[in-house]
């Protein structure tokens, strides 16, 4: 089996969420899948989501820290193509992320640790996002 990189992209941040996108097919995920996965970002703390375009599902990772140290998650998933957002259903599986995925989660765990847990800083861990990369 090949290895194809994945391009992960910083999309932006609506107040306490960082928003990331990961494509099998160009740097992008639809507009459609980046818009749908902001949506369903957990509101009122800080975290991040990920909407990732893989080459067979759409899906839409939402990821908010709790108790302090603690990273939960929700997962949806639907076909691709995605028309609406109605098409993302919550997934039940024992999955926790994929290769792509674990680079930012990676990052985003480093920034909460330097940031918040030892310097008490939300706002700079808002302000730092990874970097576009191709992994």
């Amino acid at each position: 089996m090949a290895h194809e990189p994945r391009q992960i992209t910083f999309l932006g941040r609506d107040e306490q969420t960082k928003h990331y996108g990961i494509a099998t097919q160009g740097p992008l995920p639809s507009p459609e899948l980046a818009e749908a996965t902001r949506a369903l970002a957990e509101a009122g703390v800080p975290g991040f989501t990920i909407a990732h375009e893989g080459k067979a599902a759409a899906m839409a990772l939402i990821y908010w820290w709790a108790e302090e140290n603690e990273l939960h998650r929700r997962a949806y998933a639907a076909p691709l193509p995605l028309g609406d957002a109605g098409e993302l259903h919550a997934l039940t599986d024992t999955g926790m992320a994929c290769v792509w995925e674990l680079e930012v989660i990676d990052f985003e765990r480093r920034a909460w640790l330097d940031d918040v847990l030892i310097d008490d800083d939300v706002e700079a861990y808002l302000g730092r996002a990874l970097e576009p990369v191709a992994v």
